[in-house]
């Protein structure tokens, strides 16, 4: 298996941040790493590998050196989507059908979740005996299905109609004959009675198949590239690489979709946490932790935007990345992106000496962007930070494109970074 079969497979696997985070624990543990609680002491070993995760949606992972650290070398990601996320009272019976009631959950384009098959996945708090246990759920089948108007009725489809996510959104599960059968089948699914059911984190996603395509087989589609291909090229990285002088890192966040402020998010403590704990294990001082935080260096890995081929207006003309061109390092005047000279010079010798290709991306001027996680956690683990990504077409829509080129070189790297 090749390895964007490898990460296709993994981005179908994982509906949700919660299935994201199980699987790379298990790319984890597959490949010598060991786990460790936030509620236990730590004891770690030179030369060990680890990792610890939170809310059973983020991960960080870290190897340590055989002989002492002077720094810490990161990459952070982040695990989760835009999606429609289920109320925790959902079923909505109408006269006719019975719908879900949900909501927005990140910036989504809204009109490519419509007539397509839909499915539920995500985290359930279940009773067991006298107290609360998380199970992941995935009802694997086309369960729903929001419906499009006809033209006939909403002659304004195609010259900017505004969805309300209220009203347009609402997927269909059944006849009115149905009630409450997705609870019960999601029950089956996850092993358990509906009554025992005493909270959940339900999420749809996308059940269209992955796809490469285009000449020479040059593209691939799915659900949730962003940032999917970035948390799995850069833990698949970390598991082949080795800690030399520095303590490796890759940390994949959740939340960056609605602004990281969670627990599990950028925007915490988690990092932070993770890092002076496993300097106190080590037997480090709090001087000669801060001393190696400061002499650290972060890659913030979110994907990046690829000059649009029916709109090239919309990008700058001198720093608009291609698909299959290499790493995008990634570049805002108002730190929206943490890049400056330093840290991106530093990058792109990275990339020189592992013989990967770089891009430069900038909005247009008179464009607002987005932004990422790199600043946020900055904020908390005040590090030297780059931001970087890989180009894709059609970011937030329920089903987007990339290069099948890139991945690999992203790999190779935070190979080079880590060794």
């Amino acid at each position: 298996m090749d390895m964007l079969e490898k990460f296709l497979t993994f981005a179908e696997q994982s509906p949700t941040a919660f299935h994201a985070a199980a699987n790379l624990v298990t790319l984890l543990e597959e490949n010598g790493f060991a786990e460790l609680k936030e509620t236990d002491p730590w004891l770690v070993d030179a030369g060990g590998k680890y990792f610890v995760r939170r809310n059973d949606s983020a991960v960080i992972a870290f190897q340590i050196p055989e002989t002492g650290f002077a720094s810490f070398r990161i990459a952070a990601a982040h695990s989760d989507s835009p999606a429609f996320k289920l109320k925790e009272k959902f079923e909505d019976k109408t006269e006719f059908y019975v719908r879900l009631n949900v909501e927005k959950y990140g910036g989504m384009i809204m009109s490519t979740w419509m007539d397509r098959p839909l499915s539920v996945a995500g985290r359930l708090a279940v009773r067991e005996g006298g107290s609360v246990a998380t199970r992941l759920v995935n009802l694997d089948r086309d369960a729903l299905l929001i419906p499009n108007m006809p033209i006939h009725f909403n002659r304004e489809i195609n010259t900017g109609y505004n969805f309300d996510p209220q009203v347009d959104m609402m997927p269909v599960y059944g006849s009115a004959e149905s009630a409450g059968g997705l609870m019960r089948e999601i029950a089956e699914a996850a092993g358990t009675e509906p009554e025992n059911i005493l909270g959940h984190d339900l999420f749809l996603y996308g059940r269209q198949s992955a796809s490469v395509w285009g000449a020479d087989d040059a593209y691939f589609s799915c659900g949730r590239i962003d940032d999917l291909e970035c948390a799995w090229a850069c833990m698949t990285a970390l598991t082949r690489s080795t800690a030399r002088d520095a303590i490796n890192v890759c940390a994949v966040f959740d939340n960056e979709e609605v602004g990281s402020g969670s627990r599990q998010g950028a925007d915490s403590g988690f990092l932070y946490d993770t890092l002076t704990r496993l300097g106190f294990a080590l037997g480090a001082s709090d001087g000669e932790i801060r001393a190696a935080m400061a002499g650290s260096f972060l890659v913030s890995a979110d994907n990046a935007h690829a000059v649009h081929p029916n709109h090239p207006e919309k990008f700058d003309k001198q720093n608009r990345p291609v698909m299959n061109g290499g790493v995008v390092i990634k570049h805002n005047a108002a730190l929206k992106y943490t890049t400056d000279a330093l840290s991106s010079a530093r990058f792109a010798l990275i990339c020189e000496k592992a013989g990967v290709p770089v891009q430069h991306f900038a909005n247009r001027s008179d464009l607002a962007g987005g932004s990422t996680l790199g600043h946020i956690s900055a904020a908390h683990v005040s590090v030297e930070s780059v931001d970087i990504g890989l180009a894709q077409l059609a970011m937030h829509s329920l089903y987007e494109t990339a290069g099948t080129k890139d991945l690999p070189l992203l790999v190779r790297a935070m190979e080079e970074m880590w060794s």
